[in-house]
């Protein structure tokens, strides 16, 4: 027997457990010292009240024979994907209710997605990533090609940009086709950057000249604020080149809980084959669906009362983000994000990320994401997170101010 050997390919350690590690040293060092912690993006705020009535009520009804639930099905509760259906038609996209499947979260869907296409495809990922992207494509035994993004596009690279990486792959001897998938998320983490109709339609178009299919990671749309795209659905053509993943995590707290869910439309085929039915038989094998507690608690988010207490809590986030893009903005440091996304993206004073994050930790107890953990384009870039408490992030912004004001000349 041989275990993956894809695993030896793996950086040796994934980037919050290192910054876990750092921070548990220090604490270790510094017993009782309060952190002011904007790193893992973990929501603080509890569940909205209709999530956690409809959470009880469930609870209650397993305790009933007549409203008893055992297996739900695999692909999740039909009132709840008609709930997501509805939704999708607010935004105008008309989508079959046997399109949407309900997960147990977007990060389990992100790795698991990759069985629709196996191993030996080349994986396109726009850096900054988030690193399950590429860990999950190394463990499957995919080819990846980085597509780098920089402040000089604002993070939003174009699909010229990925013609080139292609190019260098190939001349590098890395890959000899491609591209296969390309992964996309928008609203970014770590980034914030948000990409236009315009942009979007541009992959979009250049995925269905290529053949290829795009993975695109919605985790974050509830967010946008702006005229932006919140599904790659918004887009004309993109049912027939792009599977959507979103997750209820940050739109309504459920980090704890655990609930999202993907969209494949029924005429998204590569090679004669339906993308569609061949998830359906994947969850069905592999998956005995989310409970129905769970899909319950869901189902009260898609309600106009859960509509409106899941939008007051993003509310304080993006009072957070509001709060902290004002300090970077008195303190002249460039950064994208803040707005209509829970993540802001810095130029680091200093260009040393790793070494930021360690002065942030030790000087004024602020605990941040290097950008170097999201890739190489992420060097001399730092990620904050916008979910902390209103009381931690309002001291944290203080404590940024009286660190950097001097030696940035404020």
């Amino acid at each position: 027997m041989t275990p993956n050997t894809n695993y030896q390919k793996l950086k040796e350690s994934y980037l919050f457990h290192h910054i876990a590690q750092k921070t548990g040293k220090y604490l270790e060092e510094n017993p009782g010292t309060k952190l002011y912690r904007m790193g893992i993006g973990d929501v603080s705020l509890p569940l909205a009240p209709a999530v956690i009535t409809a959470l009880h009520e469930a609870v209650d009804d397993q305790a009933k024979k007549a409203t008893f639930h055992g297996y739900m099905p695999e692909v999740g509760d039909p009132e709840l994907r008609e709930l997501i259906r509805a939704f999708y038609g607010t935004r105008g996209v008309a989508l079959d209710l046997d399109e949407v499947f309900v997960s147990s979260g977007a990060s389990d869907e992100l790795g698991d997605i990759l069985d629709l296409f196996g191993p030996g495809q080349v994986s396109m990922i726009m850096e900054p990533a988030y690193p399950a992207y590429v860990d999950a494509n190394i463990m499957t035994g995919n080819s990846v090609v980085h597509v780098p993004a920089g402040k000089e596009n604002g993070f939003l690279p174009v699909p010229a940009d990925g013609e080139k990486a292609l190019a260098e792959a190939r001349a590098a001897g890395e890959i000899s086709g491609g591209p296969d998938l390309i992964y996309i998320c928008s609203p970014n983490n770590p980034t914030g950057a948000v990409f236009t109709k315009e942009k979007l339609t541009a992959w979009v178009d250049w995925a269905k000249e290529k053949d290829a299919v795009i993975i695109f990671d919605a985790a974050y749309e509830a967010f946008i604020e702006e005229d932006l795209p919140h599904s790659i659905y918004e887009i004309p053509g993109a049912k027939e080149c792009a599977v959507e993943i979103c997750s209820l995590s940050k739109t309504a707290g459920f980090t704890g809980t655990r609930l999202g869910y993907t969209v494949i439309p029924k005429t998204l085929v590569r090679a004669g084959l339906a993308l569609n039915p061949m998830w359906v038989r994947n969850r069905t094998t592999k998956t005995n669906g989310v409970s129905y507690i769970i899909q319950k608690g869901a189902r009260a988010v898609f309600t106009d009362e859960g509509q409106k207490q899941i939008h007051q809590n993003i509310a304080v986030y993006k009072e957070n983000g509001r709060v902290l893009t004002e300090t970077f903005d008195r303190l002249g440091i460039w950064y994208t994000g803040g707005k209509n996304a829970p993540y802001i993206w810095i130029q680091c004073p200093g260009g040393d990320s790793w070494a930021f994050f360690d002065r942030l930790l030790h000087e004024v107890q602020v605990v941040g994401t290097p950008g170097e953990g999201f890739g190489a384009c992420g060097e001399g870039y730092f990620r904050f997170s916008c979910f902390g408490s209103p009381e931690d992030t309002r001291v944290a912004a203080d404590r940024l101010w009286l660190l950097l004001k001097e030696e940035l000349g404020k």
